[in-house]
């Protein structure tokens, strides 16, 4: 073993403990180069347009695949995950509204920066200077990839990220450095012959194990779509007004979830005591109040609207 080795091993050990100071879960690290197994089957995917109305996705194509092409210099991936499983649920029986269980606190995307931002003051305090630029789901990044080339988990039959420890329910977050570390090796997909998610999902959004058509999974008509809701899924969103969780419920894996330790994910208190009748009922100035920080913000009042109209019973 080299000095260089060494060195990029006790590099490597630092940034995950600092890592867990910084409140994460979990974090792994991968060489930031091409991704060339998965150009084909993004390629793929756009063009049997299973983005739907999702034009963004079809942007900086060579950007989604190469992190060199976000970041000058750029040597490592470091991929970190942050649990959004919580201990308090909405009500979930067959009357009720529901919401994804990553709506119900503080939008994530101001939360990881947060501690992202954090985490890269620590590292450039103990390792020196590092230049590096931080992303949550708001650029060309394939988080789940890297996450996975990461050691961090596999990518599911429902295309979400599982963790053997904790399931699926976390965000994830990345810092794209010119470090020079010690990538951690990939783990092996444990999904076996289950199909429950398959099966379970009432729109028939995962169009074969491992691929999702993202233009007919309940999230994307509640939340990306911003015309009609097309007539031929009425009746099948099981009350899902923002988002779905259905896939991941069904996990066996997400037997290991256990509540989160970020009180900005927790539910508020306004949002805890709402009945069907509260949703149903909103109004535009009860609406701004209590989604103020919260991702439900992102369908706007009129989109909420369309959403609860279009789950009742006909």
């Amino acid at each position: 073993m080299t000095t260089a080795d060494i060195i990029r091993q006790e590099r490597s050990a630092v940034v995950k403990v600092k890592a867990a100071e910084a409140g994460f879960d979990f974090c792994g690290i991968s060489k930031a180069e091409f991704l060339e197994k998965e150009a084909p089957r993004l390629e793929n995917w756009l063009n049997q347009n299973r983005h739907g109305a999702m034009g963004y996705m079809a942007n900086h194509f060579d950007k989604r695949l190469d992190p060199t092409r976000l970041v000058d210099g750029a040597k490592s991936v470091i991929s970190v995950l942050l649990n959004y499983y919580p201990e308090e649920k909405l009500a979930e029986g067959a009357d009720d509204l529901k919401i994804s269980k990553y709506a119900y606190g503080t939008d994530y995307h101001y939360v990881l920066k947060e501690k992202l931002a954090q985490l890269l003051i620590l590292i450039q305090e103990e390792i020196g200077e590092v230049s590096g630029r931080i992303f949550v789901d708001s650029a060309p990044v394939m988080d789940k990839v890297w996450a996975a080339r990461s050691g961090l988990g596999w990518v599911g039959k429902h295309s979400n990220l599982l963790n053997r420890d904790m399931g699926s329910f976390f965000f994830i977050g990345e810092i794209i450095c010119d470090l020079d570390l010690e990538p951690d090796r990939e783990i092996q997909d444990y999904c076996g012959t289950c199909t429950r998610c398959v099966d379970a999902c009432p729109t028939d959004a995962i169009a074969e194990p491992y691929v999702v058509d993202g233009s007919k999974c309940i999230s994307y008509f509640t939340i990306e779509l911003k015309e009609a809701i097309p007539e031929e899924v009425k009746g099948k969103f099981n009350n899902w007004i923002f988002g779905c969780d259905i896939c991941q419920d069904v996990c066996p894996w997400n037997r290991f979830a256990t509540p989160h330790k970020t009180n900005a994910f927790s539910l508020s208190e306004q949002l805890a005591g709402f009945t069907k009748s509260d949703w149903e009922e909103i109004t535009e100035e009860v609406f701004r109040e209590v989604f103020r920080k919260s991702p439900v913000k992102r369908s706007k009042y009129q989109g909420l609207k369309r959403n609860i109209d279009f789950v009742k019973p006909v």
